[in-house]
């Protein structure tokens, strides 16, 4: 079956963490014994691009279930995008796994995404079996930005910076920023010790070859792998590019079933 031909996950459906936020998710159930894969997007992304389409139609296919949702102020939900800090969009993952999913997961996380399901698994390590992370972008507040942009966060309260997919500017706020220093991985023992494979581009501008490869030092798992995109970029949505999503998906199922 060709993944054009695989019905479209359920129609758009709403949650609430707890608090009266409106997230907003589409999902797709799992065949009986087999895993969930949760995807995160990336920072300012939502759960309608390519990669999380591709992948929910995979699932499809593979008789994986699938669960995409939109950060709180990203795409389909409620709130203002000035709200979000990496500590509550954890918090709205965690209760996407703790109420819309049983079963085994796998979480697939783009950028932001991939730096959310490093949390996401360390807080749910007996629902968690495998983690493919996408251009993973742990820490980025830190690495991310220069002094002067760091001093502009804390002298301003938000900082505009070009964005190279789109005419109007890449916002970060000082709460998020705050938040992301809060959430920092690198440097330290990541006590995960599933399956885990990270994919990168080559030529990815946004996270620099030394993120990935220092993740790999630091994850406690010895069954981690790093692929390689050559001239991939950051996005990582070109057909080939999706392709090698897919195979990795698929040699974390094999590790996992």
């Amino acid at each position: 079956m060709k993944l054009a031909d695989v019905p479209a996950a359920d129609h758009l459906a709403y949650f609430d963490p707890g608090d009266g936020r409106r997230i907003a998710y589409r999902q797709r159930s799992a065949k009986e014994g087999l895993p969930t894969v949760l995807f995160l997007p990336g920072y300012a992304s939502d759960m309608e691009g390519a990669k999380a389409k591709t992948i929910d139609e995979y699932c499809g296919t593979a008789g994986m279930g699938c669960l995409r949702f939109d950060y709180s102020g990203t795409g389909s939900s409620g709130g203002e995008f000035a709200d979000g800090t990496l500590g509550r969009w954890l918090d709205e993952a965690l209760a996407a796994i703790d109420l819309l999913t049983e079963g085994p997961l796998i979480l697939a996380g783009s950028s932001m995404g991939g730096w959310l399901a490093l949390h996401a698994a360390m807080r749910r390590n007996d629902r968690v079996k495998g983690l493919l992370g996408i251009a993973a972008a742990p820490d980025f507040t830190d690495w991310g930005y220069s002094a002067e942009e760091k001093e502009a966060l804390v002298r301003d309260g938000k900082l505009d910076r070009p964005n190279p997919y789109g005419p109007d500017p890449s916002i970060t706020w000082r709460n998020f920023w705050e938040s992301g220093a809060q959430h920092r991985l690198l440097y330290n023992p990541i006590d995960l010790i599933i399956p885990i494979r990270l994919l990168h581009g080559e030529q990815d501008q946004a996270v620099p070859m030394g993120v990935p490869i220092k993740l790999m030092a630091d994850l406690r798992s010895s069954d981690v792998q790093l692929r390689l995109i050559k001239n991939g970029g950051h996005r990582l949505s070109e057909p080939h590019e999706l392709h090698a999503i897919l195979v990795e998906l698929l040699g974390l199922l094999e590790r996992i079933a």
